[in-house]
């Protein structure tokens, strides 16, 4: 049996994080199913903020150790969600990291993973530990944490919050809550924003019409690749979908069924068994989304609309899968890195289509946005320009508050100028 450390690393070196690993794999399941029901959907978010570190290998260090510190302590130690963290606990979270288990405190540094000599795979190093002390002429000194390294500690996990809350999984930042009423507080610290072009990325209609004619346009000459793309990006815009909604992970694998017909009012809905904070939601159908499911399950020879209770998987492999607990198996759903993979190739499509067209800047801002573009755009798209009231779209998007629902109202400096450019200082006049 393999040695372990007390706690799993949970992220190992960049050139290998896309891989995963089956032991974190394995961690990470068992806690959502047994302790904290959204730990694998807080895991993607983490895997995919430290994706953006890539190219700064000492913050992506420093980065990834901090997150496995302070979600080994809310999935192991608080058996609660980081959602669920506020101000009080993350002053919880500090006294535990001021005074950690000495069993958690190595005395040297050591890598997080090893490579098995026997095998070949990647495995957490039974040496490693989450803390780090020192010694003295070989004698250990008493544990100690600057305040130079705690407020490093706050700083790294005020940011990921800020990207938590720009990925709508939570709406405050205990971090940044914890710092401003601790001795630091003097030493402000980035507030992250939810209000303007740098957090909610949507496309424009001209860009977001070029996603669609490319999808459209690789289904037809790539039926057998693409005709997935195509339902994907329609049912994420529709319905305003997170990228982890549509997904394989832990606990969860989605499947036709969820599209669900009213038997009294015949409405369909698609429903939304787990979602950020545990949270379900069912969220009405459009006639023409309605379409593109038909579609698409015509090219996969189903019937043209799926009976209740179906469990056929929402989005196949093409191939079955090489490894994991899915080897072997072609009819069964893609995780979220193969889907984002998928809609990233699609933007930068859609972005080379527009650049080939002349609009060389709609080409530059379209290469930067993210399948979490997809649900900002939507819901964008159906307030300012398909009118939907507020009420209606807050609770398809699954919003606690219509205020955040009304940050979308002319969001971008873009339309802000399109609405204020005919605006007349005089409107009489001439009369």
């Amino acid at each position: 049996m393999q040695d372990l450390p007390p706690v799993i690393p949970l992220f190992d070196s960049i050139q290998y994080l896309d891989e995963g690993n089956p032991n974190v794999n394995q961690y990470v399941a068992e806690v959502t199913i047994n302790r904290v029901n959204d730990a694998a959907l807080v895991y993607e978010h983490a895997v995919d903020w430290l994706s953006e570190q890539r190219f700064n290998e000492n913050n992506y260090k420093t980065y990834r150790s901090e997150l496995t510190t302070f979600l080994h302590w809310c999935f192991d130690k608080e058996g609660i969600s980081v959602a669920e963290i506020n101000r009080r606990m993350m002053n919880r979270y500090v006294e535990y990291c001021l005074n950690p288990p000495a069993e958690l405190i190595a005395y040297r540094n050591v890598a997080q993973f090893v490579t098995s000599k026997e095998w070949g795979d990647r495995a957490p190093n039974p040496l490693w530990r989450p803390f780090l002390g020192k010694k003295d002429n070989g004698a250990i000194l008493p544990y100690a944490l600057s305040d130079k390294a705690l407020k490093t500690k706050m700083a790294i996990l005020s940011a990921f919050y800020g990207y938590l809350i720009n990925e709508e999984y939570t709406e405050r930042n205990p971090a940044m809550m914890w710092m401003k009423h601790s001795r630091f507080a003097s030493q402000p610290m980035k507030v992250h924003s939810f209000d303007d072009d740098e957090s909610i990325k949507s496309f424009s209609e001209l860009q977001w019409s070029y996603v669609m004619s490319a999808a459209e346009k690789m289904a037809g000459e790539q039926p057998d690749l693409h005709e997935r793309t195509l339902f994907l990006v329609s049912l994420m815009y529709s319905c305003y979908l997170r990228i982890s909604e549509v997904a394989a992970r832990p606990g969860f694998s989605p499947v036709m069924g969820q599209f669900r017909r009213d038997s009294h009012s015949g409405v369909w809905g698609f429903f939304i068994p787990v979602s950020k904070g545990g949270k379900r939601r069912t969220v009405a159908v459009s006639n023409q989304l309605l379409n593109a499911l038909q579609r698409y399950r015509t090219f996969l020879r189903l019937p043209a609309l799926p009976t209740p209770n179906e469990s056929t998987p929402l989005f196949s492999r093409h191939r079955a899968a090489g490894r994991g607990r899915d080897a072997g198996l072609r009819n069964a759903n893609l995780g979220i890195r193969q889907l984002r993979d998928e809609i990233n190739f699609l933007i930068q499509t859609a972005a080379d289509l527009a650049q080939a067209d002349g609009f060389e800047q709609d080409a530059q801002e379209m290469r930067q946005m993210t399948p979490h573009s997809i649900r900002h755009t939507g819901i964008t798209h159906d307030i300012n320009l398909n009118g939907r009231p507020l009420a209606h779209v807050q609770a398809d998007a699954g919003h606690d508050s219509i205020d955040t629902t009304s940050q979308y109202l002319h969001t971008t400096r873009t339309e802000r100028h399109e609405t204020a450019a005919g605006k007349q200082l005089n409107r009489l006049r001439g009369i």
